[in-house]
């Protein structure tokens, strides 16, 4: 394993996604978001099938950033259950994973 991760997440405006992305990017801890959309989302809420025009935002960042990472996403988040799922990278290019990891601030404990 690498140690990196992408974690993703879903918002309802460009703005939302955006507002998120550069909260992750100054607190250092993603390397990278990429926004990406709009993309139509299909899904059960409250017993009801909704369809929904959202931006997806692709995270790049490292494993041991994921708790402060989910934090800091529900805190710039409007969803009262936004998707918050990570992904490992279980390979990738030595050049790339390397300004990966330098981008980010690793959490005080690790």
């Amino acid at each position: 394993m690498t140690g990196a991760i992408q974690v993703i997440t879903t918002t309802g405006t460009k703005q939302d996604a955006s507002k998120v992305a550069r909260a992750l990017i100054e607190a250092r801890l993603a390397a990278c978001v990429q926004v990406v959309g709009p993309v139509t989302s299909r899904y059960w809420w409250k017993d009801e099938i909704e369809e929904a025009e959202e931006w997806l935002c692709l995270i790049k960042t490292t494993a041991n950033l994921f708790e402060r990472l989910e934090e800091a996403i529900r805190a710039a988040h409007p969803y009262d259950v936004p998707e918050i799922l990570a992904t490992p990278v279980v390979a990738g290019s030595a050049d790339y994973l390397a300004w990966l990891r330098g981008e980010v601030r690793p959490a005080p404990d690790s």
